[in-house]
């Protein structure tokens, strides 16, 4: 956390170089093993949770996937939460450490959360299927549903998934680093990098060109 503090203060020009450079630290693999969805499989997951018949499906592949929240900062989520800031709809999210940010609702996302929420004043953004609060295991068990729904060929669909596909889609779409460092609320831009590097690795495999090279005799 510290360390990342530092990376910040220098990346914004307020200090010449970090003081952490020399801090010796537990090695972080450069890439990470769990890949996000591809552009058309979010598309797809998004459309198969609009049109579910559980109305806690769309807000939940929202609130990760549009959003980028942690799992727990979703479930744990509650309509008091949600507010207006500015004329923007927003939403108070308690982060890691305790931390509270306010997160603009694009329209789709607040469209989803209204659906979940419904008529009622008061409790749980997300519910599973009793009526009370969302956990992680109902979240992942209602994405594998979502994924199957979907077609998607997804053995191990988990929440955390769907905040990678946050990163990655941003990425694609032009958004410098920095803004998605801040948008995911990464305090080190290089577990933002890691998000997205195994993915590249993959697109720009040398077997691709191999394959295409000998197209002519396969």
């Amino acid at each position: 956390m510290v360390i990342g503090f530092y990376r910040v203060l220098v990346i914004d020009e307020i200090l010449p170089h970090s003081p952490a450079d020399y801090v010796r630290r537990p090695l972080v693999p450069p890439e990470s093993p769990t890949l996000g969805l591809r552009h058309l499989q979010f598309e797809a997951m998004i459309t198969a949770a609009r049109l579910s018949a559980n109305i806690n499906d769309f807000a939940l592949v929202a609130m990760l996937g549009l959003l980028g929240l942690r799992i727990f900062e979703a479930c744990g989520a509650n309509i008091a939460d949600l507010g207006e800031e500015h004329g923007h709809r927003v939403q108070k999210v308690r982060g890691k450490g305790g931390k509270v940010v306010l997160v603009p609702l694009p329209p789709a996302v607040a469209r989803a959360i209204d659906r979940a929420v419904s008529e009622r004043d008061a409790g749980p953004i997300l519910r599973n299927a009793r009526g009370g609060r969302m956990d992680r295991h109902a979240a992942t068990r209602r994405l594998r549903h979502l994924a199957e729904t979907a077609d998607l060929r997804i053995p191990k669909m988990h929440p955390h998934m769907l905040r990678r596909t946050f990163v990655t889609t941003m990425l694609d779409a032009g958004v410098s680093l920095r803004d998605v460092q801040i948008a995911a609320r990464h305090a080190d831009p290089r577990t933002t990098i890691r998000y997205d590097r195994a993915r590249k690795n993959l697109d720009r495999h040398p077997n691709y060109i191999l394959a295409a090279f000998m197209a002519s005799g396969t």
